[in-house]
């Protein structure tokens, strides 16, 4: 069946509370499998930039509403083909296993400690997962990008290609409302230790993010090169342009009181631009010295 004939599905089912219970689970497999093998995605670039696709968020919605708490226990006898990909027992919805991930066939890496993948999550090739990490359903995670221990990509989270996700970075799911689009995270980008980007935050290809460094759809980047102030509008979320190398900074905070105290906000800065010759590590540190 078609990715069109699904989006029919899912739209029509998603709209009424009186859904049969069984087509509406079949839907969700097939949007689920259809998300695994990344032919739909929770949001795409196109001519206008990065959109949600909302038909498919309104699926994984539909996969939570309709499902029933259900207790998943792996297979006695092989572990490994369990019902729902895991080696311990848990309880979740029976509409969201865990994605039955073929590491070799995939050429996927899921070093073993406690690494979680949502059915539903896309995997390219080479990508490795180092634990334990969690990958939420409808995130896309591109080709030889990694997710490092602690780290987690949020639902219908966005990651491009060769992405380093450092330990502890946390990139914030959103399912509601079903036009918002998720945070995005494009090609070549370095997302170092403790890094946090929520709110459908667009960090641009290449560009850096120092540890410590949190980006909100409230957060106001200072660029020092440019001379201008990254904010977020009333029609899109916060946006880091390609290239920049963002590190925690602080600005004044306002009034007698702070400044008898000597208090200042968090403010991140752009400090820098990384050039094609210029690699991620080499741009991280040349920018916190």
């Amino acid at each position: 069946m078609s990715i069109e004939a699904l989006e029919a599905d899912i739209d029509r089912l998603s709209s009424t509370d009186n859904a049969d219970p069984d087509e509406a689970r079949e839907a969700v497999a097939r949007l689920l499998d259809a998300l695994s093998r990344g032919q739909a995605r929770a949001a795409i670039h196109g001519s206008d930039g990065w959109q949600a696709v909302p038909w498919v968020k309104k699926g994984i919605l539909m996969a939570f509403r309709i499902g029933q708490n259900a207790a998943f226990t792996p297979h006695a006898s092989d572990p490994n083909t369990a019902f729902g990909g895991s080696t311990f027992r848990y309880f979740d919805r029976d509409t969201l296993p865990l994605r039955p991930t073929e590491g070799v066939a995939e050429n996927v890496r899921i070093v073993p400690g406690g690494t979680s993948i949502r059915h539903g999550a896309f995997l390219g090739r080479g990508v490795v997962l180092m634990p334990p990490a969690y990958v939420n359903v409808g995130a896309y995670v591109d080709e030889e990008s990694m997710i490092d221990s602690h780290a987690l990509v949020g639902s219908c989270a966005q990651v491009g290609k060769r992405v380093h996700l450092s330990a502890g970075a946390q990139l914030g799911g959103v399912l509601e409302p079903v036009g918002l689009r998720p945070v995005i995270i494009e090609d070549d980008c370095l997302i170092a230790g403790n890094v946090g980007v929520f709110e459908g935050t667009l960090v641009g290809r290449r560009a850096v993010l120092a540890p410590g460094v949190q980006l909100t759809r409230s957060t106001a980047v200072y660029d020092l090169v440019n001379e201008t102030v990254h904010r977020a509008s009333k029609e899109t979320p916060l946006t880091i342009p390609e290239g920049a190398v963002v590190v925690p900074g602080a600005r004044p905070a306002s009034g007698d009181f702070a400044a008898e105290h000597g208090l200042s906000l968090y403010a991140p800065v752009i400090v820098k631009y990384r050039d094609e010759k210029t690699n991620a590590s080499t741009a991280l540190e040349d920018a916190l010295r």
